[in-house]
């Protein structure tokens, strides 16, 4: 994980300190059903696909795909193979849902060598996957390893047929996360984001299986004066042990930006591994208390073990730390970078017998039990001077003081403060926070190395949606209480992602619907929407100014505005597998129906 080197700056003036809650609004929601004609092209998980990443990735995937350039209209791939389109125009005669491209060939047609469903498909297979690239453009997954780019034209004009212009198997079956189109020196070329989950030989440790994002550049070489029209010119593959939050391509395809829990690293460009360099030196950044002449670590004994206590970047989690231990030296670092602490032992130790711990996400401490207990070690590392052995109660005291932050026990190590920390047994569950630290990065597209890294700490992800086609996908975090939207502006790299809408209090509302399944907004920011694994929908819309006057009982105040909340019943008892918003209207796709709730008047 690198050192975060990067701040999200929160704007300010959208916030409101004095919001106080959503009201229940009872106001009817007119509801339509779309009944179809065939199920949805859903995937369920199989047995060998048993790790929680395979049910992030595939298990929680949104089968329901908006066209931000279009509004009001939505795509999903039905059980048949068949692309299906619903544009809205009118709520009350909204028709069945249209065809608009076909993975199954027609019999009555010449066989299309390159549309062969892979004979491979079945056992590995995924669920297809679609993204809508520009106005006129989209890329689509079959599940199996091919991946298809599409001539749209425009997608308003109902006649206009869908022209696969590349196909190809591009190795294991894999879910588009992104995809964008763009002129590079003057040539049609459109940049794909892949996400395969696969066996990891290496991972000894843990689930076995490993992430793999693959990012896909494919150029019209045609326009260079060659025949075969698309082809793939350019393959980077980076791997991580998380499905990403968040990943997506910038605009002209010069970086790629990620939200993990756990980093990635590019492993290959065009089928060759990359030679990873020497490894950078980690800083430790200092807190209020430390000094820049402060030790790394600190270190006692007795006669049966030695404990070292090791000072880490802020935010660090178990699998970011790099430890290594033999009988005879001892590696402390973070992942990627150099170590903090390396070198032999002074003297042999029981690795078996020996273990570390990690303190408040600041510090490590390691408890090394010796082999030949009673000599006392004139040094832990030989030829280390940069830690502080602790031979006296004056010494303990200074160590105390120096992390009494990062190792206290107490739940109140301060009584006398004015505003005492709270008891985390007095929380409630949506109070909480995830335990593992997200971190946002920016890897360039020439380099391949992070030029921005933001270390999120506890700011939980919520969501991403699509605001401006224009522009990259926005995610949300939770900030406090509130849900905050970020857009990402890779044009300005001193303010790289901005503040730009906050939902009042989502943070913590969402936190309290245990079966919610997804989440999005309006590209207007005028409403947030929550969707559980069955049935019920939640709308939180935007405080709005009242028509009539109403005062606060208990303050005697006049409330000038009001925040609603409305709750939908589908009258469905399938599995909600598609979720997505507009400014207008809110789709929810099932099994077996696709409900339009007309949310906006």
């Amino acid at each position: 994980m690198a050192a975060s080197n990067y701040t999200l700056k929160v704007n300010r003036q959208l916030l409101d300190p004095s919001f106080e809650s959503y009201r229940l609004s009872l106001d009817t929601i007119p509801t339509y059903n779309v009944e179809l004609d065939a199920g949805v092209g859903e995937i369920k998980l199989k047995d060998s696909q048993y790790t929680l990443e395979h049910v992030r990735a595939f298990g929680m995937y949104n089968y329901l795909h908006i066209d931000p350039w279009y509004e009001d209209s939505v795509y999903f791939v039905d059980c048949k193979g068949r692309l299906l389109n619903l544009t809205v125009t009118l709520d009350a005669a909204l028709g069945k849902p249209r065809e608009v491209f076909s993975m199954t060939p027609d019999p009555s047609m010449t066989p299309d060598p390159s549309m062969t469903p892979d004979p491979s498909r079945g056992e590995d297979s995924l669920c297809a996957s679609l993204s809508l690239t520009s106005a006129t453009w989209a890329a689509l997954s079959d599940g199996s390893g091919r991946l298809l780019l599409l001539r749209t034209g425009k997608r308003k004009e109902a006649s206009h047929a869908w022209e696969p212009l590349f196909s190809e198997p591009l190795g294991e079956p894999f879910t588009i996360l992104h995809s964008l189109a763009h002129l590079t020196s003057g040539v049609h070329t459109i940049e794909v984001l892949l996400l395969r989950i696969q066996k990891d030989s290496e991972e000894d440790r843990g689930s076995g299986f490993s992430v793999s994002l693959e990012w896909i550049t494919v150029s019209n070489t045609a326009e260079q004066g060659h025949k075969n029209g698309y082809e793939v010119r350019k393959r980077r593959v980076l791997r991580g042990k998380c499905v990403p939050h968040y990943a997506a391509v910038e605009p002209q395809g010069t970086g790629l930006m990620l939200l993990a829990e756990k980093p990635f690293v590019v492993t290959h460009v065009d089928g060759q591994p990359v030679k990873q360099g020497p490894a950078e030196p980690m800083e430790v950044e200092a807190d209020a208390t430390s000094q820049p002449q402060d030790p790394i670590y600190f270190w006692q004994q007795t006669g049966e073990d030695v404990t070292v206590s090791v000072r880490m970047p802020p935010g660090i989690s178990r699998d970011m730390v790099d430890f290594r231990l033999t009988g005879d030296s001892l590696r402390v670092g973070v992942q990627g970078y150099a170590p903090l602490l390396e070198g032999p032992l002074h003297a042999p130790v029981d690795p078996e017998a020996s273990a570390w711990i990690i303190k408040d996400s600041k510090s490590l401490e390691v408890t090394l039990q010796k082999c030949d207990q009673g000599p006392m070690w004139p040094e832990l590392v030989s030829g280390d001077r940069r830690g502080e052995f602790l031979i006296s109660k004056e010494q303990a005291a200074l160590l105390n003081e120096r992390l009494t932050h990062l190792t206290t026990e107490d739940m109140n190590a301060d009584p006398d403060k004015d505003k005492p920390p709270c008891n985390s047994q007095e929380l409630e569950d949506c109070d909480g926070f995830p335990e593992d630290s997200s971190s946002l990065v920016r890897f360039d597209r020439d380099t391949l190395k992070p030029t921005h890294v933001v270390n999120l700490g506890s700011n939980q992800f919520l969501f991403s949606v699509a605001v401006n086609p224009a522009d990259m996908p926005c995610f949300c975090l939770r900030y406090d209480v509130d849900a905050l939207l970020w857009q990402p502006r890779p044009e300005q790299p001193s303010d790289l992602w901005e503040h730009i809408a906050t939902f009042d209090a989502l943070g913590y509302v969402q936190a309290s619907k245990r079966d919610k399944k997804f989440a999005t907004c309006a590209p207007n920011f005028s409403y947030a929407a929550l969707g559980e694994c069955l049935r019920r929908v939640f709308l939180y819309w935007q405080p709005a100014p009242l028509q009539t006057v109403l005062f606060n009982r208990k303050q005697g105040r006049q409330v000038g505005q009001v925040a609603k909340q409305q709750v939908v019943s589908l009258e469905s008892n399938d599995t909600i597998l598609g979720f997505q918003a507009s400014n207008e209207r809110l789709f929810v796709l099932t099994s077996n129906n696709l409900f339009v709730l007309k949310v906006s008047n």
